[in-house]
């Protein structure tokens, strides 16, 4: 099974989704197998992260800022990659730094995550953007 999911992101952000990915498990009856999630972009990422308290986000955007700066910073002076703006060179660094795919096991249907945990688009750029995540399920039935 394959999906693609539309995230529209409005800045650099954290965006969960893990409702729509456990939705589309669910409405695909997925038992057991593996999904993994592909995000088909070079200024953002994807990772699991705490989804219960927004200080986590909130924090992760902060450390990010700060260990890679807009290019307009005087520390990131030695970059050429700038002729899309400030954020997109800073952007692909942290998209090189983080990942751009997840695997994550599925049981009975059901993302085996734990309690806190969620899915999320860590979007780099500072304006708007339509991300694309590609899904794929493999179900452990399929290989035997």
């Amino acid at each position: 099974m394959q999906t693609t999911f539309s995230i529209r992101t409005n800045g650099q952000d954290l965006y969960e989704f893990t409702r729509q990915v456990a939705g589309w498990l669910g409405e695909e009856g997925a038992g057991d197998g593996l999904l993994t999630l592909f995000v088909r972009h070079t200024s953002c990422s994807l990772l699991i992260q705490e989804n219960a308290d927004p200080d986590v986000q909130r924090d992760l955007k902060a450390f990010f800022s700060r260990l890679v700066p807009p290019a307009d910073d005087p520390s990131m002076s030695y970059l050429v990659h700038t002729f899309e703006g400030p954020d997109d060179m800073p952007a692909h660094i942290k998209a090189a730094l983080m990942p751009v795919s997840l695997s994550i096991p599925v049981s009975d249907g059901r993302m085996a995550l734990g309690t806190w945990q969620g899915i999320y688009l860590f979007e780099h750029r500072s304006r708007p953007h339509e991300r694309q995540v590609v899904a794929h399920f493999c179900s452990d039935s399929a290989q035997a």
